[in-house]
């Protein structure tokens, strides 16, 4: 069973996967760590990754899967999606139940696709990608990376694109817990006699910076808290640039080149490679050719002014690391180093700033998606009982607080109205105990909206609890909460305990329980209590349901079929492609000698039909056209083929022969008269047979068809050799060279 790793990012993908000589990061097609996640449909052909990217303008891939989910479960489209669709090069629309698709014109019909669609054809690229890298090895346990500010229905939908791809995840892992894990579990110095050892990440992403503050010892790692902005990242960097020189573009060369699709993006590409350039140096010029309208376009840039373009975005930077070192509980003082990815951490500014801010310089020796899809496949080795992996705990923290409530108000512990509050370890169970009477429900909400994403809705799910009807005034039910690996709340049981000696009533009407005991403890009074267990009906707003999960799936087996369709029909075009070419090379060397003229001139002209034929109208058919063209074909140059194969092996079949003929005249020596004359006269008729029929072969030109087959002489050398073998058993076989014979051969032992 394969154990691997899956990191999905907002413009790249990665898979690693675990060895018993340790974890490495798999390759794609073109020998490369890293691939683009990005989906794109032609009308007969769906291209991911490294295909999907170098896909034509007409076929512009989906991309940005990650911000199209954040839009399409929970948050508030006015405050972050549509903010984005101008920078996306496609339509987005938004669903009828809120959220957003896509529509792609696929085999002839138009197809709606969710983001969670979208995630699930992404991930079931690193499915097959790792399987490929891993000799065929089937992959369904997993584990995947996701961003520490997604949401219940965010995280569900991973775990829905995942059962649409066929993967199994052991758990929904944070980035940076990912990165901590593969940045700890090697390093002897975290830890020790001194204590914890305090690690802060900062991942500046290409679409969001998150930040974690991790203690490290030698037993394990916590996670102490979470920062995050997920609305700044690499690209609004690079947006800064963009609008920068679209407005330099628009005063001189009097060009909008905001108004233009293929413009935007092609000079968002420059406009990220002179990021990349002033990484390194002063300045970075901007030169695209026909940008639009046939113009020229050049710009210049130097990196103070691009800090002073980005001052506002260099301020925000900062504000998730105050707020996770603020949660840590623990002074800068504290931490032994910070440790910087992500691809926007290439920024000598943003650098400047956090070192600023940490008072220390930060180290950059992270590769952000390697590092995460590495420990996203540590983690799935220590989940899987078929690796065994030094022990090491792994503690993750929740970001936001969850609270519950019921028609009574909230369910609330000493301290707030969070039944899971922030920064807690997670899995966790709570077990709350509840006099109720009847049915009621149960409402799972984020107790505090500052903590989460802007214009995300608090809102997480309902459970509804029963029905049922209590027997006593006593009788109360017990709810088990669960806070599992995922990070996901669900209501696991809910049980009703009705007590028939129970007097009087009690005027606290709820209990919180933290230690996650057995609900199955029971009372001195055991006799005089039933149990019953509640049926629980859950709704997660935004979450697909098990209606839908059925339908993405559906889909996505018809299109995985259509993939391979496509891959067939490739398969079969080539193959006639590859026919004609080598049919005509061979027409004129090896060929020459064993066609008539009016057979060369008739594949030749076939050959050229064919070739016209697949550049023109051809270029698009069905697998069964391009086998039919090529059996076709074959009917017309196989005899030639034929002719000229038992040539070549005729003279060896007949060489064959004649040692068989050889070899039994003189095993027959030692034979009677009967038996000996019987196996010479024998090799007599099979000698004269062979002389007469290469005669005759000999007479005829080689662009007929042979009238001395190579296998009419094998068979015969068969025949001989097993009329041969009756006689002589008794006496042993004869011998001879085991070149002499076939596979098949046995030596019959002697009998005396």
């Amino acid at each position: 069973m394969s154990v691997v790793g899956f990191d999905v990012g907002n413009d790249t993908l990665v898979a690693a996967a675990a060895r018993q000589r340790g974890i490495d990061v798999l390759l794609n097609a073109e020998s490369k760590r890293e691939s683009p996640a990005a989906v794109a449909f032609s009308h007969n052909a769906r291209l991911i990754g490294c295909h999907a990217a170098s896909a034509s303008s007409a076929h512009a891939p989906f991309s940005s899967v990650k911000r199209l989910l954040l839009g399409a479960t929970g948050r508030n489209p006015d405050s972050s999606l549509l903010r984005d669709l101008p920078r996306l090069p496609f339509s987005v629309s938004h669903a009828s139940g809120g959220g957003a698709v896509v529509h792609v014109d696929h085999i002839g019909r138009r197809i709606a696709l969710s983001p969670t669609h979208l995630l699930s054809m992404l991930l079931a690229y690193l499915k097959q990608l790792a399987e490929a890298d891993l000799g065929g090895a089937p992959v369904a346990d997993c584990v995947i990376s996701v961003p520490c500010y997604f949401t219940q229905a965010q995280r569900r939908a991973y775990l829905d694109a995942a059962a649409v791809a066929g993967l199994r995840p052991l758990r929904l892992m944070h980035d940076l817990a990912a990165a901590a894990l593969g940045y700890g579990l090697y390093r002897s110095d975290l830890g020790g006699a001194g204590g914890p050892t305090c690690v802060a990440f900062v991942d500046v992403g290409q679409c969001d910076t998150q930040v974690a503050v991790v203690s490290f010892d030698m037993s394990g790692m916590k996670v102490l808290s979470h920062g995050f902005d997920a609305d700044l990242g690499g690209r609004d960097f690079d947006e800064v640039l963009f609008e920068h020189f679209a407005e330099e573009f628009r005063d001189r060369y009097r060009i909008d080149v905001v108004r233009n699709v293929k413009a935007s993006m092609r000079l968002r590409a420059a406009c990220e490679k002179a990021k990349k350039v002033l990484s390194a140096n002063a300045e970075a010029v901007v030169n695209i050719e026909c940008l639009m309208e046939e113009k020229d376009v050049r710009g210049v840039i130097r990196r103070e002014d691009f800090e002073k373009l980005c001052a506002r975005l260099l301020e925000r930077v900062v504000e998730p690391c105050k707020r996770a070192v603020e949660d840590s509980g623990i002074g800068l003082e504290r931490l032994h180093s910070v440790e910087l990815v992500g691809s926007g951490s290439r920024v000598p500014a943003i650098t400047k700033v956090l070192a600023g801010f940490f008072r220390r310089e930060p180290s950059r020796t992270l590769n952000a998606s390697e590092c995460v899809a590495r420990g996203c496949a540590l983690q799935c080795a220590m989940l899987s009982p078929t690796f065994r992996v030094r022990e090491y705990e792994v503690q993750d923290a929740i970001p936001a607080s969850i609270g519950f409530n019921t028609s009574d108000g909230p369910v609330s512990t000493l301290s707030s109205d969070a039944l899971f509050r922030r920064g807690l370890h997670f899995p966790s169970v709570k077990i709350i105990t509840l006099e109720k009477n009847d049915s009621f429900s149960f409402d799972a909400y984020y107790v505090d909206a500052n903590e989460l994403p802007p214009g995300t809705s608090t809102d997480i799910g309902s459970f509804q609890i029963g029905p049922f009807q209590a027997h006593t005034e006593a009788s109360k039910v017990k709810v088990k909460i669960r806070l599992n690996l995922h990070g996901l709340v669900s209501v696991e049981s809910a049980v009703l305990i009705n007590d028939y000696q129970r007097n009087g009533s009690s005027t606290d009407h709820m209990e919180v329980d933290s230690s996650g005991d057995d609900m199955g403890h029971k009372s001195r009074s055991e006799r005089s209590i039933q149990r019953q267990e509640l049926p629980i009906t859950e709704y997660i707003y935004g979450a697909m349901s098990k209606h839908e999960l059925l339908e993405a799936q559906e889909q996505e087996q018809q299109l995985a079929y259509q993939d391979k369709l496509v891959e067939w029909t490739k398969d079969r075009k080539n193959a006639l492609e590859s026919y004609v070419y080598d049919t005509r090379n061979k027409l004129s060397e090896r060929y020459r000698s064993f066609a008539t003229d009016s057979e060369r001139e008739q594949i030749s002209v076939n050959l050229q039909q064919t070739e016209d034929w697949l550049y023109e109208e051809g270029d698009d058919e069905t697998e069964a056209v391009y086998s039919s063209k090529l059996e076709e074909l074959k009917k017309l140059v196989d005899p030639i083929e034929n002719r000229c194969k038992d040539d070549e092996v005729r003279a060896e079949a007949m060489r064959d022969l004649l040692k068989c003929i050889v070899d039994h005249r003189n095993a027959a020596k030692s034979l009677s008269t009967p038996e000996r004359d019987a196996v010479d006269n024998e090799c007599n008729k099979a000698e004269q047979w062979l002389r007469e029929g290469s005669q005759l072969q000999e007479s005829l030109p080689k662009n007929v068809d042979p009238v001395l087959w190579s296998c009419e002489i094998k068979r015969k050398e068969e025949e001989l050799d097993t009329f041969c073998r009756n006689i002589t058993r008794h006496k042993g076989s004869p011998a001879r060279t085991d070149g002499s014979r076939g596979s098949d051969y046995m030596p019959t032992p002697d009998r005396d």
